[in-house]
């Protein structure tokens, strides 16, 4: 490829991506390996002849090699010949590798782009240029597939990208490697190489010095087709994200730490925009969290789905969790009132079961209905009788959830399980201590010790009956 093809190219992508505007400052990360010189380069021609840009040239001695100090003086000169200010960072990466307990690749890449985006942000410029070609794009979404991803993960690197308030872009993701190096040659341009990019022990090169060349036997054209996926991705994952962010506003209700949506509404969209909808969620409720796994995600997704009406609770880590009630589920960005989280699920009318996280046990006895006992009982007791054939099964003793409501006897309606605790005057504290059980439906038919609904009522036309008792689980 000819200079000014080259030239020429860097400009389409940045008028096509937005990567720059006229007057912009622009640091420019140059390692002084072929791909970065010859980045920098370009965008000094292009501020000199084709649009106003300030540029910096920021290098990082990451402290590895015997050759990097030679490699700072070599992009200094270059900088300096070119009439761009230089800026220079020296860390010790295998000191910081101890401290942090990260590997190589990963302590070197927080430490430089900590140093590229601070510099930006010092000299008050709108983006950091960086160097990654479109072997390196081949590169990342061939070890994305290998990994496991979904679409954004095949759009690999993107032109254009915030972190930490400043935009990165990567104006030669259109460029091959050797044509990067043949413009470093034809034109006289220095550079250096990194020896360390020939070692296989460092994933990324193996990709490139193993994998991709091996796979390259059954498609010669394959880094190509690689970096045309991820174009076509990208775009197709951009409209996703647009598409999310609308089913977002249009059904979700958002609150300080909380969003709750209706499991219809989620019903009707597309699975695809189900699954985005979800992660748009969560990292709105929590923007350090780490990526949530699909079977998370797919978890949570199959539970607002399901038709029978059911209550559960599922945490996702990083101390995000979510809740469905009957048809309302809510993301909460903590666990609610810091209780123990648990649902049981029983299928059986006889039954045990030790809850060990409040230190009781739940007995349930199927029994003939006998003339002359008391039945009646607002379950204000440890204990409390139902008609067997009208409970719908299986039951759920779970821990409390926000907005949980029960329809009590005598009463035209339901009621808040907080109002009942209010009006009890129970502590706050001990309320998290007390269960609650659900028939089939997700209602809820009995608060041990405070009250029980209207559901299955033992009646004159009872035959069998159900009798549910809480107790104190003995010590071990």
């Amino acid at each position: 490829m000819k200079w000014n093809e080259l030239v020429d190219s860097v400009m389409d992508a940045a008028a096509e991506y937005k990567l720059w505007s006229a007057g912009d400052a622009i640091v420019v990360a140059v390692s002084g390996g072929p791909d970065s010189v010859a980045l920098l380069h370009v965008l000094n021609e292009i501020s000199r002849t084709r649009m106003p840009l300030s540029l910096i040239c920021a290098h990082v001695n990451h402290g590895f090699r015997a050759e990097s100090k030679m490699e700072a003086e070599l992009v200094r000169d270059l900088a300096e010949r070119l009439e761009v200010p230089f800026e220079l960072a020296e860390f010790d990466i295998p000191a910081y590798m101890k401290e942090s307990g990260l590997g190589p690749q990963e302590a070197a890449r927080n430490k430089r782009y900590r140093f590229l985006i601070d510099t930006a942000h010092r000299h008050g410029a709108a983006a950091v240029a960086l160097a990654h070609h479109a072997d390196d794009q081949a590169e990342t979404v061939l070890m994305h597939l290998l990994r496991g991803s979904g679409l954004s993960g095949l759009a690999g690197m993107r032109w254009k990208r915030t972190e930490r308030k400043m935009e990165l872009v990567r104006p030669l993701l259109r460029m091959n490697k050797a044509s990067l190096v043949e413009a470093c040659r034809e034109r006289g341009f220095r550079y250096a190489e990194d020896a360390s990019n020939a070692q296989v022990k460092y994933k990324r090169n193996a990709v490139r010095l193993e994998v991709l060349p091996f796979l390259a036997e059954f498609n010669p054209s394959l880094s190509r087709s690689l970096t045309q996926l991820a174009e076509i991705a990208g775009a197709e994952d951009d409209y996703m994200e647009e598409a999310a962010a609308r089913s977002f506003a249009d059904i979700v209700r958002k609150e300080r730490g909380k969003c709750t949506l209706e499991s219809a509404g989620f019903a009707a969209l597309p699975s695809a925009l189900q699954r985005r909808l979800i992660k748009l969620i969560l990292n709105y409720l929590s923007a350090d969290t780490p990526e949530i796994d699909f079977p998370k995600v797919e978890a949570v997704r199959r539970g607002i789905l399901q038709e029978r009406t059911a209550s559960w609770r599922l945490d996702l880590g990083g101390g995000l969790t979510c809740i469905r009630q009957y048809h309302t589920v809510c993301f909460l960005s903590s666990p609610p009132d810091g209780q123990a989280s648990y649902s049981y699920m029983l299928s059986s009318p006889a039954s045990r079961l030790e809850l060990r996280e409040i230190n009781k046990v739940l007995t349930m006895t199927a029994l003939e209905r006998a003339k002359g006992l008391d039945y009646s009982g607002s379950g204000g007791r440890a204990k409390a009788w139902f008609d067997l054939d009208q409970l719908v099964f299986p039951l759920t003793i779970r821990s409390r959830l926000p907005g949980d409501t029960i329809r009590i006897m005598g009463l035209n309606g339901s009621k808040k399980v907080k109002d009942i605790y209010i009006d009890d005057k129970i502590p706050s504290a001990g309320r998290s201590r007390i269960p609650i059980v659900c028939d089939g439906h997700g209602e809820i038919i009995w608060i041990p010790g405070i009250r029980r609904s209207f559901h299955a009522a033992v009646g004159q036309d009872t035959v069998s009956v159900l009798l549910l008792s809480l107790e104190d689980l003995a010590p071990e």
